[in-house]
């Protein structure tokens, strides 16, 4: 979804600053959940439910934490920011769950 909008918004706007602008919104969300998964799939995620209590809030943490620092390190990494486009990527990538939601199999229903 982040890739599409980068190209949407690059093919609309005709400047490749925006489209990097639109990916790197999308990217800001992507790779702190990214992180967030795998941290909750480590060995000590199933030891108890205290512990996956515990690891859930702190890797939640961490992946508002990272993605408060890219939001951050946007000016300085993306050349001629466009922070509305920045805005539609982050907002897209965060939205595709429900969209995946919507058209994931469902399961027989019980009888």
């Amino acid at each position: 979804m982040g890739l599409a909008t980068a190209l949407v918004a690059w093919a609309i706007s005709g400047k490749a600053s925006v489209g990097w602008s639109a990916c790197y919104g999308a990217l800001a969300v992507v790779i702190p959940a990214a992180v967030f998964a795998r941290g909750l799939t480590g060995q000590f995620s199933s030891l108890n439910a205290g512990t996956a209590a515990v690891g859930f809030l702190l890797w939640e943490m961490v992946k508002i934490a990272l993605s408060v620092a890219m939001m951050l390190a946007a000016p300085r990494l993306v050349r001629e920011l466009s922070w509305p486009a920045l805005l539609v990527g982050l907002i897209l990538a965060m939205k595709v769950y429900w969209l995946a939601l919507a058209f994931a199999p469902r399961g027989r229903p019980a009888k």
